[in-house]
């Protein structure tokens, strides 16, 4: 019997074994996952959560690989207030509508009652918008290019762990620009960071599109979204860019002197990604043992586990772990050793399955003699025998393996998953049999877009920036439409 055959003992995986499968529970099992891999937890007050550490060490690399693009196109982070004056937010009325249900009231300080409410952040354009009004007063100031990385609250009423919380992390980048040329690039060109950074770190394929009329931000001109699909058939809003035109310059008064002396409103932009991301990286990548984080954002990208029987056995493997450890940490990889004594490593095996951990390192007794590690895939299970001497070199590179094949087994569920529709009951067929994304043209008329909700309980998650199947009749009313969008049931 080999080292790695001998060390699974009955029961050692129950904490795993007790995950509702996704087939019988979808829903169940992600509320499993994020509270038995760590990621989160339930807070005392209804909608919250506490984000664990281990689930934080995640969130901090997604941010750490974000915070680099944003910085790299010339954006610099800031911070602005919480607490949002009533008023401030009462100035634009498409705003405030949309945000209404949502927001959370400040009455009270102390024992003082506040005589003007305060609103609790549910997106900061209104404080932000005040502050650009007093920088911004020239050309020369332009274009100003701030994010903050900050918490925002929405009352919700319906919550679920990173999906849709009452508070959650989030950026939210904020830009005044001369012209409306320079506002249109700036909102594509942070579309492009989300589905560069969404797709390289997250292994999360997505949709480049425009949302709707219906579903665009409150106040904003144009809004455009990267849609991903979950394990479950259902889409997901993975992140937003807003070209808010002047609207709020000339609510706010945000205006500047040109070269020629004229005196011209500004041009403004919004975007950000949030926690939910978190969410989706459950959703597309685990399965029934629990998650599949891509190396590029896992805190632990490789675990080495000893395996030894005797206790004459364990000094040297031990040893040869620690070297093992050493000597990936060098090649920069983010390692952990788990030499815990009061646990079996067919324990251990699972425990690191169930938190996604994508690569295992088993090292026994005959593999110390052998000078050899087994290198085992979370994502596949494949083992490898890798040489000591290799093991620097092969780790890397089977650690970028890992991370492009997530990316590819979730390109090629969203394409098998993706279904064309010609006519209304074709898509209420489809998304009643396979749910997935439904290619349908539509004709752009608001009526057409909520019958095919009310029909199919699906949304048009975006109008495709790549979409090249040309013109065609509406799925609803059969009236000359330009091009498809994308239809699904969505979180």
């Amino acid at each position: 019997m080999s080292d790695h055959e001998a060390t699974t003992a009955p029961g050692a995986g129950d904490f795993v074994q007790d995950l509702t499968d996704q087939t019988d529970d979808f829903s169940r099992w992600y509320g499993e996952v994020v509270q038995k891999a760590q990621l989160a937890d339930y807070a005392p007050v209804r909608g919250c959560m506490v984000i664990r550490p281990y689930g934080f060490a995640i969130w901090e690399l997604m941010q750490a690989a974000l915070d680099r693009r944003i910085k790299e196109t010339g954006h610099q982070n800031a911070y602005f207030p919480l607490f949002i004056p009533e008023a401030f937010l009462a100035k634009e009325a498409e705003h405030v509508q949309g945000f209404a249900p949502q927001v959370a009231w400040v009455t009270q300080g102390g024992d003082e009652r506040l005589q003007e409410r305060l609103v609790v952040r549910p997106t900061s354009e209104a404080i932000i918008c005040h502050m650009y009004s007093r920088w911004i007063d020239s050309h020369r100031d332009l274009p100003v290019l701030i994010n903050q990385w900050a918490n925002v609250v929405r009352w919700e009423k319906v919550t679920r762990m990173f999906l849709r919380t009452t508070e959650f992390l989030w950026q939210e980048g904020h830009t005044a620009h001369a012209t409306a040329e320079e506002a249109e690039d700036e909102t594509l060109r942070m579309l492009e960071v989300y589905r560069d950074f969404i797709e390289t770190e997250l292994a999360i394929p997505v949709i480049k599109g425009r949302k709707t009329d219906q579903e665009k931000f409150a106040g904003a001109v144009r809004t455009y979204a990267v849609e991903a699909l979950m394990g479950d058939g259902k889409g997901l809003q993975a992140g937003t860019s807003h070209n808010l035109g002047q609207h709020f310059a000339k609510v706010f008064d945000i205006t500047f002197q040109d070269a020629d002396g004229a005196r011209k409103h500004v041009w403004q932009t919004s975007w950000g990604v949030t926690t939910r991301l978190m969410g989706a990286l459950v959703m597309v990548h685990g399965d029934d043992s629990g998650l599949k984080i891509p190396p590029r954002v896992a805190p632990v990208q490789a675990v080495v586990i000893p395996i030894y029987r005797k206790e004459t056995e364990r000094a040297a493997v031990l040893e040869a772990a620690r070297q093992a450890a050493s000597n990936l940490r060098s090649a920069g990889v983010r390692v952990y050793l788990d030499d815990r004594d009061q646990y079996t490593p067919g324990w251990k095996y699972n425990e690191h399955e169930l938190r996604g951990v994508p690569l295992r390192l088993e090292l026994g007794p005959r593999d110390v003699a052998s000078r050899q590690v087994v290198a085992v895939r979370r994502d596949v299970r494949a083992k490898e025998a890798v040489a000591w001497d290799y093991l620097a070199v092969r780790v890397p590179q089977l650690l970028q393996e890992i991370q492009q094949d997530l990316f590819q087994r979730a390109l090629d569920f969203r394409e098998r998953s993706t279904r064309v529709a010609e006519t209304l009951e074709q898509m209420e067929l489809i998304l009643g049999e396979h749910r997935g994304f439904v290619r349908a043209h539509w004709c752009g008329k608001t009526s057409c877009e909520d019958e095919a909700k009310a029909r199919c309980s699906a949304t048009i998650r975006c109008i495709p920036l790549d979409d090249h199947s040309g013109p065609g009749k509406c799925v609803v009313c059969g009236e000359p439409a330009e091009t498809r969008v994308v239809f699904a049931k969505a979180y």
